[in-house]
């Protein structure tokens, strides 16, 4: 098949590198962590990977015919999607507003950052940090500020009962214990 019958990706794509989208007027909230997990990342990004990987589309040109080598078709496949997410991270780290949910350490009411136990319909007590939707990890007990159990548990303080409208009907969470990470000590140097 002639190379021009061929249909390589769109460069400007971002396709699934796209974060939910944010509240009309709402704000791309970040932890200093997440921001600079993300920051690290675009860096390395950067400086690291996509130079080796041009080094290898370099090295698998000059060996000639380009339509059947690996290593130059896997190498621009891999270069594309390095760029779309040094794309992404670079629009997501513009829009960042960095909070240091710290600030917040001894209060018991919700913020950003906050890490809540609630108790579920007066059965199940579950833990939940409140994080950027950038950062938010649900493997890890991490929900997006913007999720619908974190919406009704912001502002919220430790022994108030709320209401989560969920499509499995409406349930009735109690916050129980409401923490902020602590500052950072540093040592003297």
């Amino acid at each position: 098949m002639s190379k021009a019958f061929t249909k390589e990706a769109d460069a400007d794509d971002d396709g699934d590198l796209t974060a939910p989208p944010l509240p009309v007027g709402g704000k791309n909230y970040i932890t200093p962590q997440g921001y600079a997990r993300l920051r690290s990342e675009l860096l390395a990004l950067i400086d690291t990977e996509r130079p080796k990987i041009v080094d290898i589309v370099h090295w698998a040109a000059s060996n000639g015919d380009r339509s059947e080598n690996g290593d130059y078709l896997y190498g621009k496949k891999r270069l594309r999607e390095i760029d779309r997410r040094i794309r992404f991270l670079t629009k997501r780290l513009e829009i960042a507003e960095i909070v240091d949910p710290a600030i917040h350490q001894g209060g018991d009411q919700v913020f950003f950052g906050a890490t809540v136990t609630y108790l579920e319909d007066g059965s199940v007590e579950r833990t939940v940090t409140i994080m950027g939707i950038d950062e938010a990890d649900g493997k890890r007990g991490q929900v997006s500020w913007i999720s619908p159990v974190a919406r009704a548990l912001l502002k919220s303080r430790v022994g108030d009962e709320i209401s989560l409208a969920a499509p499995s009907g409406l349930h009735r969470l109690e916050v129980l214990d409401v923490r902020y990470p602590g500052k950072p000590v540093r040592k003297g140097i």
